[in-house]
């Protein structure tokens, strides 16, 4: 019997992919349930972020938290659904 392949990352998206050449991208190798919990963590932290910028009238720094927190959380996930679209591609 054969020991199944642990799905990892592949590290193709990078954070805010709407620029050119983008400073950010998803670590390639990293154990996907170990991203997934990474980006579970992130989109937490962003959705605290946006309930304070709904109250938190006088700044807009809660706003932009989330808003970045978001972009990486989604970077993280896109990754893994690449690697598990080309995992299904491959078998």
């Amino acid at each position: 019997m054969t020991k199944p392949v642990e799905l990892k990352t592949l590290g193709l998206v990078a954070l805010n992919d709407c620029y050119k050449n983008s400073l950010f991208r998803v670590n390639s190798g990293i154990p996907v349930e170990q991203a997934l919990s990474q980006a579970s963590d992130l989109l937490g932290l962003a959705t605290t972020f946006a309930e304070d910028a709904a109250y938190q009238r006088n700044t807009d720094r809660p706003a932009w938290a989330a808003h970045h927190l978001t972009a990486m959380g989604r970077a993280v996930v896109d990754d893994v659904v690449a690697a598990i679209r080309k995992q299904k591609a491959s078998s």
